[in-house]
């Protein structure tokens, strides 16, 4: 079998327990919708989880960003297609498109990953995987319009709105809190009456320490979560020895329906 192509483009579809009562996917299932033709197209490609695993090593989320037009509808069918134009040491650059076949853009997302050895936590120089594989499979022509990514800005204002401990259904295959957990109970945090009248625009995640079963973990909001602003900050934060340090901020911003 010859190369694949670059770009790897993947079916999905809305279905009705992946949606809210709004009848639109929830943001968190699209989110894993990208992760998983992340792992897809890395795997298709060698050097995705499937061969990782057997050398010790695994790919972790860094940082995404989700920047919508449109949430797909209940039953409603969406192609994501997804490449990589641009690895380095320790990080790359993943996209994701996200439409229909009739050319509907629902919107796109772009994310960086690191790369860790499993039995040290440690990161692992990405292109000395598989003969850097990797490499052989940059996409730096095709376009995304949304805006880079950021370490997301905080004010230092923020006030303590929600504190938990994760438990077995936030945990994933490397033993930590799962990366879409967390956007999850980030929108557990919004009055329900936002999404009524509102949708998602952008979703941005900064992921900066890792958290686990028996860690608690606090969040932290500015004031426009119970207001008619927006744009909101969100911070989280785990009690450690040395006092709370954070484990990811996030900003999501909504938009009329």
């Amino acid at each position: 079998m010859g190369k694949l192509p670059n770009i790897g483009k993947y079916p999905f579809r809305a279905e009705p327990f992946r949606c809210d009562f709004t009848k639109h996917l929830f943001i968190g299932n699209l989110g894993n919708d990208l992760l998983n033709t992340a792992d897809f197209h890395s795997n298709d490609r060698g050097y995705g989880v499937i061969f990782l695993q057997s050398i010790h090593k695994t790919w972790v989320l860094s940082r995404l960003a989700i920047e919508l037009e449109k949430v797909p509808y209940i039953y409603e069918k969406f192609n994501i297609e997804t490449w990589v134009d641009s690895v380095m040491r320790f990080f790359t650059s993943r996209n994701f498109k996200i439409s229909n076949d009739e050319g509907t853009i629902f919107g796109y997302g772009k994310s960086i990953w690191a790369m860790i050895d499993t039995d040290s936590r440690q990161p692992i120089d990405i292109l000395e995987i598989n003969n850097g594989v990797i490499s052989q499979y940059l996409e730096k022509d095709y376009f995304n319009p949304i805006e880079k990514l950021s370490r997301v800005k905080i004010s230092e204002n923020l006030q303590l709105v929600k504190t938990l401990e994760p438990k077995f259904c936030d945990i994933d295959i490397n033993g930590h809190v799962n990366s879409i957990k967390y956007i999850e109970h980030i929108f557990d945090l919004f009055p329900l009456k936002i999404f009524q009248t509102k949708r998602v625009k952008r979703l941005e995640i900064a992921y900066i320490t890792e958290s686990h079963i028996g860690e608690v973990l606090h969040f932290y909001t500015d004031k426009a979560i119970e207001t008619e602003q927006n744009e909101t900050a969100i911070r989280i934060t785990k009690d450690s020895e040395v006092g709370e340090i954070e484990v990811c901020r996030s900003k999501v911003v909504f938009c009329g329906i």
